[in-house]
């Protein structure tokens, strides 16, 4: 193989490498095939020109790499092609809706601190804020903690 194709599938192999960590996230075929090229790359330059200017080439390789790697990093132009979603939405469970604070309800099942309640003839999953709480006793609202219930008893 000559030293051309040999640094054409290096410098794939770093070109898919970069692919894998700015575009597509997670480990893909394009990082394990560009792992595969620069390793082919450098093992046809051992077989093909012998042990010193292999060494010469797995050197450069890694110098190469390094060194885009920095620059490319640096770039503020690879931040237009990278990966960069963010969500800075909230959900809603609907509890805030249906429910509000000082609501009253009934233990379904020993509240152990979770167990079931009903309040407004629906039933909910709750946690209790003291101790335990006994099946049939009468329970308000304290607390709504995004989909969370959280209840105490009524004295």
């Amino acid at each position: 193989m000559s030293l051309t194709a040999i640094i054409i599938l290096i410098i794939l192999g770093i070109l898919l490498f970069y692919v894998e960590f700015l575009i597509i996230p997670g480990v893909t075929v394009a990082g394990i095939a560009g792992a595969i090229l620069v390793i082919v790359g450098v093992f046809f330059g051992y077989k093909d020109f012998g042990v010193p200017t292999g060494h010469y080439i797995l050197g450069s390789t890694a110098v190469f790499s390094i060194f885009s790697i920095v620059i490319m990093l640096r770039s503020k132009t690879w931040e237009k092609i990278a990966l960069d979603s963010k969500i800075d939405g909230k959900t809603s469970t609907g509890l805030e809706v249906e429910l509000k604070l000082g609501d009253q309800g009934e233990t379904v099942t020993r509240l152990n601190p979770y167990g079931k309640v009903q309040i407004n003839n629906k039933f909910y999953e709750a946690k209790s804020s003291s101790s335990f709480i006994d099946p049939k006793t009468k329970v308000e609202i304290k607390k709504i903690d995004g989909s969370q219930l959280i209840v105490k008893p009524l004295n």
